[in-house]
């Protein structure tokens, strides 16, 4: 071998090599070495060939501070953990070993610890009895990759240009697959070569399959898998590499690719991936020029597996769709605006202020021109809380003395009031997460799909509470329970609150959007800072003593271990489904809202693509069938939607009953407002000797009127109305509108017949070869030390 670090072990017949390097080998280039440093560049073993496919990474105390701890009794303790956590990875690596996996270590010295990589590479044997296990779909015949969607269809009907389309280099091939059998090989594609024959992702669900399926320990104690070694510290990192394709060992193809991931920046961890041959580059996806332009999503698919594409594809559906809506919303924002200065019930109040003299309100022309599971019991506490502070904020304000505070004191004390609901609500989130994990490890389910979708019920659930307790409470209970002058009511001996003068409605938008424009701007700051604060600190702990090698010469593995977990699509599923319940359930009160939220999902695509190319590990690719269980919940809150939505406009806005007044009384609504507004009670006046208006259908002994019980039978048919109206639209449009196209329905027929005629013959499955020397090997690993292998030597 080239390399004089290594050292040769036989298995099967096959030369492999294994050993470690030593931290000169890694931090300095040895003289005559450039053969070295060219492969530790690619994603290979150093013989040049065998590809990488894992990599396993645990920290150990270099041997002259191994002895220095702070006292007799910690000393003990630490080197007990670290005979135990040695036994669980020797016994986890033997096996690794016996089952076929070839490896090849590396250390790197620093001054305070030794890291240790173990590379992992899955044979061809091995690649072909786990595929058939896990049922793998593997090529049986390609076909031309038809690139097509419904806007594109849309535009080129209509005979105009699509801005949204983009030329993306190395188009993956589609092909009809079915799953794997060893003993049909030849039917399927790219048989004979056998290294580019299983996918990169393909080869890391393999190896990720049996990482996840051996045992570090006693088997009757469910001590299997990397996952519990990874949690209990016993290795630090277990990742697949991000692809390279290095300039000075392999040509550029004759296509242009991605060549820049981080232009016109100091050098940082995604320099080296300005190469990823697979997925694409910052040219074509994460840039904020191509803000407009469709995603790559064959790409992501191809690189990043079909779970991580089904998000994109996902939200950009969503983001396209938020377009049309913005458009009508910002349509019918202006046209309010017109309307307002020629709306004669304002003009009545803003001419006549002493005519409608309210009660608990000194002035009301300004509002009114504008307004046209315990964990449960913890978030009602915090919603009164807020309640009971705007309550006496608004007290106090009102008895200051000074003019610009009495009258704007419950404006003030609104506003105020949504940004510390707006941080509750960013506190508590963090809080239900653990909960929400705690609860539903405490359940023990049985599959990761039936864990995945309970914890996110469960998240959803907490969150929805959270963020819409206050909306719904502004939007459907506050100012309905007030009472009348003399006979108000009160709630812990604080009276209870009451609308602005201009309605709720204009209190509703206001929630809207602080909560949801605020939880916005602070998520993406987040996004944006965190990671990198993250990253540096990752890379400032690991090369902070030394680093006499380039950025640029580091080995791949080095690298990818200084980038940030993957911790799933959570996070970012959930952020999404929550701005769309307030764009929909409350959209009547906020038409503005699909447009801050079409601009933030603008910012939103790209940020989260430079997180998954410049600082996130690669993931290991998963098959899906569908976004999961947030499909149902984005159907539950449509529904709730259509609900919501009615009894806004039939309850909490003036809508009915300004078209009761136009067809009863007078079509130019003249006198409307003397008509919404009631007399105070006799015993009232006579007890306070002041006389006022209030919003309510009574009459002066304060029953309700004829015309209350005319207004609600409409606005409880409007209800109705709305309600099945809507949803039978939604019907009508999912009868017409394929589940499956005609044209995806035909690919998979034909692909069915392929895997018929490929597959009919008898299946034999194969069989483990268990006639290799498994013995033997087990020997060979048996008397290894992975923790100080060839270390003393180097």
């Amino acid at each position: 071998m080239d390399d004089p670090h290594c050292s040769q072990v036989g298995q099967a017949g096959r030369a492999t090599c294994y050993g470690s390097l030593s931290e000169e080998a890694i931090d300095t280039p040895q003289p005559g070495s450039s053969a070295l440093d060219q492969k530790s560049t690619a994603n290979v073993f150093s013989d040049g060939s065998t590809q990488i496919d894992f990599v396993l990474v645990w920290e150990t105390l270099p041997w002259e501070l191994s002895g220095q701890q702070d006292s007799h009794e910690n000393r003990g303790l630490q080197e007990g953990s670290a005979t135990i956590h040695k036994t669980w990875r020797k016994k986890f690596l033997d096996n690794l070993h016996a089952a076929g996996i070839h490896m090849e270590k590396h250390t790197a010295c620093m001054e305070k610890k030794v890291v240790h990589y173990l590379l992992l590479s899955t044979p061809w044997s091995v690649l072909c009895y786990y595929a058939e296990e896990l049922r793998l779909r593997v090529p049986l015949q390609a076909l031309p990759r038809q690139t097509s969607n419904w806007s594109a269809s849309v535009l080129q009907k209509l005979g105009i240009p699509n801005l949204m389309a983009q030329e993306v280099p190395n188009l993956p091939l589609d092909y009809y697959t079915c799953p794997f059998k060893a003993n049909k090989l030849c039917w399927f594609l790219g048989s004979n070569q056998q290294d580019t024959f299983f996918s990169m992702t393909q080869r890391h669900q393999i190896l990720h399959e049996i990482l996840a399926t051996t045992q570090y320990g006693h088997s009757r104690e469910r001590e299997v898998g990397v996952d519990q070694l990874l949690s209990k510290n016993v290795f630090t990192a277990a990742f697949p590499l991000h692809e390279v394709r290095h300039p000075r060992t392999t040509p550029r193809p004759a296509s242009p690719v991605p060549t820049a991931v981080c232009p016109r920046r100091a050098p940082t961890n995604c320099s080296w991936r300005s190469w990823l041959p697979a997925a694409p580059g910052r040219k074509y996806w994460d840039s904020w020029g191509k803000w407009s332009k469709y995603q790559p999503l064959d790409h992501i698919c191809k690189y990043f597996g079909e779970k991580v594409a089904f998000y994109f594809a996902w939200l950009g559906f969503y983001t396209g769709w938020l377009l049309p809506a913005a458009v009508v919303g910002m349509v019918v924002f202006i046209t309010g605006i017109f309307l307002m200065f020629s709306d004669v019930p304002s003009q009545e109040i803003c001419e006549s202020a002493e005519q409608y003299w309210m009660w608990g309100c000194s002035s009301i022309c300004p509002p009114s021109d504008l307004g046209q599971q315990n964990m449960i019991a913890m978030v009602v506490m915090f919603l009164v809380s807020v309640i009971l502070y705007q309550a006496v904020l608004a007290i106090f304000l009102s008895s200051s003395g000074y003019f610009c505070f009495v009258a704007s004191a419950s404006r003030i004390a609104s506003i105020t009031g949504s940004v510390v609901n707006l941080i509750f609500i960013l506190v508590l989130s963090k809080i239900y997460i653990s909960l929400a994990h705690f609860l539903t490890k405490w359940e023990m389910h049985r599959t990761r799909t039936k864990y995945e979708d309970a914890f996110t019920f469960k998240v959803f659930i907490f969150q929805f509470v959270t963020f819409y307790s206050s909306p719904i409470y502004v939007a459907f209970f506050k100012g309905k329970f007030v009472g009348y002058p003399g006979n108000h009511m009160s709630f812990l001996g604080v009276r209870n609150e009451e609308c602005i003068p201009g309605g709720c409605f204009t209190e509703l938008a206001q929630e809207l959007l602080v909560i949801m424009v605020g939880k916005q701007i602070i998520n993406n700051v987040q996004e944006v800072a965190i990671p990198k604060l993250k990253c540096w600190w990752h890379k400032h702990k690991l090369l902070s003593t030394q680093k006499t090698r380039k950025e640029a010469e580091q080995p791949p593995w080095v690298m990818n271990h200084q980038l940030l977990v993957f911790e799933g699509l959570f996070d970012e599923y959930l952020e999404m489904v929550l701005q769309f319940g307030f764009i929909t359930i409350f959209v009547a009160a906020c038409p503005l809202a699909p447009l801050f939220a079409l601009l933030n999902n603008w910012v939103e695509i790209r940020l989260d693509a430079q997180k998954f190319i410049c600082d996130y590990r690669r993931p290991v690719a998963e098959r899906a069938q569908g976004i999961g269980i947030w499909f149902s919940i984005l159907e539950a809150i449509a529904h709730l939607a259509v609900t919501s939505n009615a009894f806004l406009i039939a309850f909490t806005s003036d809508f009915l009953p300004r078209m009761y007044y136009e067809y009863v009384h007078d079509s130019s609504l003249r006198g409307y407002v003397n008509f919404a507004l009631a007399y105070a009670p006799w015993d009232f006046v006579l007890q306070s000797n002041t006389t006022c208006r209030y919003r309510a259908f009574r009459d002066r002994d304060s029953n309700l009127t004829l015309t209350y019980w005319q207004l609600l039978a409409v606005r409880l048919g409007f209800v109705i109305v709305f309600e099945h109206v809507v949803f039978f639209i939604g019907r009508v449009i999912a009868w017409l509108v394929p589940d499956i196209p005609e044209s995806v329905e035909v690919k998979v027929k034909r692909e069915q017949y392929l895997a018929k005629e490929a597959l009919a013959e008898n299946k034999v499955l194969l069989e483990r070869q268990e006639t290799r020397s498994k013995a033997s090997i087990m020997d060979q690993a048996a008397g290894r030390d992975w923790e100080t292998e060839q270390l003393a030597s180097s």
